[in-house]
C-alpha cells in the first residue's frame, strides 16, 4: 500500500510538471502565432516601400529580398498574383494559393506568413523559430518546480508523520496498551485528531480500570455472604433458628449484586433511560417514611430524570446517615441560583480530611466508622447518578456529616 506522503508529495510534483508542460505547450504555439487582420495591411504597405514595384527585373527584386533577409534573419520569397515565384532567398517557403487570405500559410516546407501587396504581389516569409526561447520558459518554470518541490517535502513529511504516530497510537490502544498517547503538534485538523485521541484513551483507561476494580472488590465482597450462606445452610439442619441470618445474609447478597449490576449499567450507558418531570420533595418524602428518626424539610421541586434512579441515589444517602452517624436523620431541599440542593444530614462525627478523597470510590470504607459496613457502594452509586443527571454530590463537615446534592431544576438534565 502507497503511503499517504508519498502520494501528497507525488501529487504536488505531477501537478507542478503538468503546469511547465502545459505553459511550454502554450508558449510555443502562441509564440508562432503571427498577428492577422489590421496589422497585415500596415505590413504589406510598408513591405511595398521596401520593395520596387513589380515590373523592375528579376534581378532588383532578387536583391531587394536579399537586403530583408539578411536585415531579418529569415527565408522569404516574392511571388506574383498567380503564384509564380519571382524571387527567394533562403530555404523554400510556401507559396500562397488562388484562394489564398494573407496570414498564416502551412505547406510541405512548414508554416510562413504572408502579406498581400497592394500591387497584387504576395511577399511570404519564413516564421522566425522562437523554440530556444521556449526551452528556456520551460527550463525557468522547471526550476521554479524543483524549488517548490524541495520546499513541499518537508512540510508533506511533517503532516505525515504525525499522521503515521497517530496510527501508531490506535494500534497500540487497540492492541490492549492502555497507556498509548500521542503527541499534540500545532494548532490544525491533525493537532486537533491528536487531542481528540488522548482524551478518548484517558477515558477508555479509566473505565477499565474503574471495572477492574469493581470486579476485583465484588469478587471478595461477593466471598463474605457466601460463606455465611454456606455456613448457615450447614447449621439450620440442626438448629431451625439460624434460618432467619440466613435470609439476611441472602438479602445482603441480593442487594451487592443489584448495586453492582447498577453501578456497571450506569458506567455504560451514556443517556438515560428514561427522563420525566419529578417532584423531588414528594420523591424524598417517600423515601423518609421508611424511617423513624428521618425529619424533611424543603418546598416542592421539580427535575428532570428518572424517577427510579433518584429514588436510590435518595435511599442510599438517607441509609449510609443511619447507618455511620447518629440519629435524627435531616433531610432539606432548597433551590439556589437554578440549582435543587438536597442536603442529608446526620448527627455523627465527621469524616477526616484524608479520606474525603476517596469518599466516593466504590467499596472505599471509612476507617473506624460505626455501624454495620455495608456494601460499600452507596455513595458511589450516589456519584454516578447525579452526575447522570447532570449534577454532583459533594461533602461537609458541618454539625455532623453533611451529604449536598446539586441538580438542574426545572430544565432538561443533561447526559454524560
Amino acid at each position: 500500500m502507497r503511503r499517504l506522503f508519498l502520494q501528497v508529495y507525488l501529487t504536488i510534483l505531477g501537478s507542478l510538471i503538468l503546469v511547465v508542460l502545459t505553459a511550454g505547450i502554450v508558449w510555443h504555439f502562441i509564440a508562432n502565432v503571427p498577428p492577422f487582420g489590421e496589422p497585415l495591411e500596415f505590413a504589406g504597405e510598408l513591405a511595398a516601400g521596401l520593395l520596387p514595384p513589380s515590373s523592375a527585373p528579376r534581378e532588383a527584386q532578387q536583391e531587394a529580398l536579399a537586403r530583408l533577409s539578411a536585415r531579418f534573419g529569415t527565408d522569404i520569397a516574392l511571388f506574383d498574383a498567380a503564384g509564380e515565384r519571382l524571387a527567394s532567398v533562403g530555404s523554400p517557403v510556401p507559396a500562397p494559393g488562388p484562394n489564398s487570405h494573407p496570414g498564416l500559410l502551412r505547406g510541405r516546407f512548414g508554416p510562413a506568413y504572408s502579406v498581400h501587396l497592394p500591387d497584387g504581389r504576395w511577399l511570404v516569409t519564413r516564421i522566425p523559430s522562437r523554440r530556444p526561447r521556449a526551452i528556456m520558459l520551460i527550463a525557468f518554470l522547471g526550476a521554479i518546480a524543483g524549488a517548490v518541490a524541495l520546499g513541499a517535502l518537508p512540510v508533506v513529511r511533517r503532516l505525515t508523520r504525525r499522521l503515521e504516530r497517530l496510527q501508531i497510537g490506535v494500534q497500540s490502544l487497540g492492541a490492549g496498551d492502555l497507556s498509548a498517547r500521542v503527541k499534540v503538534e500545532g494548532r490544525d485538523e491533525v493537532a486537533k485528531l491528536a487531542n481528540s485521541f488522548n482524551q478518548a484513551a484517558d477515558r477508555i483507561e479509566a473505565l477499565v480500570q474503574a471495572h477492574k476494580m469493581l470486579l476485583a472488590n465484588a469478587s471478595h465482597e461477593l466471598r463474605t455472604p457466601l460463606t455465611r450462606i454456606r455456613l448457615g445452610i450447614e447449621l439450620a439442619k440442626e438448629d431451625p433458628a439460624r434460618k432467619t441470618e440466613l435470609e439476611q445474609d441472602i438479602a445482603e447478597l441480593d442487594q451487592l449484586v443489584d448495586e453492582i449490576l447498577l453501578a456497571s449499567r450506569l458506567d455504560a450507558v451514556e443517556h438515560l433511560d428514561q427522563a420525566e418531570e419529578i417532584d423531588l420533595l414528594a420523591l424524598a418524602a417517600e423515601e423518609c417514611a421508611r424511617y423513624d428518626d428521618c425529619n424533611l424539610e424543603g418546598k416542592p421541586i421539580v427535575v428532570r430524570g428518572d424517577p427510579v434512579l433518584l429514588r436510590r441515589m435518595i435511599r442510599n444517602l438517607v441509609e449510609n446517615a443511619e447507618r455511620h452517624g447518629r440519629l435524627p436523620v435531616e433531610v432539606g431541599l432548597e433551590t439556589r441560583d437554578g440549582r435543587a440542593l438536597l442536603r442529608v444530614r446526620d448527627q455523627g462525627p465527621a469524616i477526616g480530611p484524608q479520606e474525603r478523597a476517596d469518599l466516593f470510590l466504590p467499596f472505599h470504607r471509612v476507617a473506624g466508622a460505626s455501624g454495620s459496613q455495608g456494601t460499600g457502594l452507596g455513595l458511589a452509586l450516589v456519584r454516578q447518578i447525579a452526575r447522570r443527571h447532570g449534577g454532583d454530590v459533594t461533602y461537609e463537615a458541618e454539625r455532623g456529616s453533611c451529604f449536598t446534592v446539586n441538580l438542574p431544576a426545572g430544565t432538561a438534565s443533561k447526559s454524560c
